[in-house]
Order: structure tokens, then sequence, then C-alpha cells
């Protein structure tokens, strides 16, 4: 499949932006840990695992060390993709970083046996065209989970969820604005999530929310 639309919404996470996002988000990293520990209660016991959008990397590289997945990483931005093979280097695990759009995956039908996908979603150009994609590549049995924003998310749930990631008064107030006034702009309500699940194959699903995010399981 060939996409000629930039497959994101909004500002490309390239270059100065990506190093930024990565040095701030890396200093949470029982974060990575929680979304880790949710994704294995999903995920099967061993297989083939794959995360789209996985910005620079952590989660998939948390996953990786593990040692009971194959764990392959897909993202629209070469700079996470280039950071987060420096960084699985670093950790000294094997995670297979590519390139690419998510609703137009270059991967081959029924490749995989999990996916996941955090805080990625609602940037999505085309969001029920990464659902199908999904769908295809999953292997029959095989599950999706995403974790990301809700569209009806609260000042304090927000808040609170910024004073724990550790960073400075300044990256604060621009990761509070965002949380707060952009990002929810391209989110979806659980209702939104349902109505674009309709438009592909995945006929059972179940949605969570929480003060921050929608839990999304999708099963194949």
């Amino acid at each position: 499949m060939t996409r000629t639309d930039k497959g994101y919404k909004g500002v490309g996470m390239e270059g100065t932006i990506a190093r930024w996002y990565a040095k701030n988000t890396g200093k949470d990293r029982s974060r990575f840990t929680e979304q880790a520990q949710l994704a294995l209660e999903h995920a099967p016991a061993s297989g083939d695992v794959l995360e789209v959008a996985p910005g620079p990397g952590y989660l998939a590289i948390k996953l990786a060390r593990t040692g009971d997945y194959q764990v392959t990483g897909l993202d629209v931005s070469t700079s996470f993709v280039q950071i987060a093979r420096q960084k699985a280097a670093e950790a000294g695990v094997q995670v297979d970083f590519r390139h690419g759009n998510a609703s137009a995956m270059p991967f081959d039908d029924e490749s995989f046996d999990f996916i996941v996908c955090c805080a990625a979603f609602k940037n999505f150009s085309d969001p029920v065209g990464a659902l199908r994609e999904m769908h295809r590549v999953l292997r029959p049995g095989g599950s999706a989970y995403i974790n990301d924003l809700r569209r009806d998310v609260s000042k304090k749930a927000v808040d609170e969820d910024v004073a724990r990631m550790g960073v400075g008064p300044v990256n604060a107030a621009i990761i509070r604005y965002a949380l707060r006034s952009v990002l929810p702009r391209r989110a979806y309500d659980k209702k939104q999530f349902a109505a674009i699940i309709a438009h592909t194959s995945f006929r059972t699903f179940n949605i969570k929310e929480t003060p921050m995010s929608l839990l999304v399981d999708l099963r194949k």
C-alpha cells in the first residue's frame, strides 16, 4: 500500500521536537513500566508484538526486555526511529524499529499476535485506516490494545499527570497546555472511538475510561 498523506495531524515529531519529547518523557520511567504492565495484561504469553507509534521506543524496549516477545516498532517519524534504535542498542535488546505510516503498514497479513499503541492514536490522520491495518496484520485470535488521551479529560487529571512527570516548570507549562488545549481537540471520547471501530472488521472490543485516558481492547 502507498500513502500520499503525511499520516499525522499537526506538526511532525522530527528533529528538535522529537529530541525534546524523548528527553522529557524519558524522565518519567514509571509511566512506561505501568504501560508495559497494562500491555502485558492484554498480550499473549509469547509471540510477535508490534508497537504502533513507539516514539523514542521506551515501551517497546521494556517489552523486549521480558525476553518473551519478538518486538517490532513502526513510527512515521524518522527522528523517532533513529532515537529508538539508539536506545535499544544502549539497552542491549533487539527491537526492529521501522519507518512507516500506521494506515499503510509495511507488513504482511497476519504477522503479529499482539499490537499496542499508546499516546498516539489521536494524532493519526486516518484513524479508520489505522485500525483496519491493525486488523489486517493481526493473526486470528490476536488482539490490539490502545491507550490514549480522552477528549473530555479534566484539567484536574491533566495537572495530576503533569505533576508526576518530574520535568521543570517551563516544560511542565508546555506539556500542561498541550494536554489541556491542543491534544484533546484531536482525541476521542468513548462514543466517538466506538464509532471509528464500527467502520472496521473488529467486532469484539471493550473501551474503559480512566481520568486521563481511553483504554481500548480489540480482538480479531
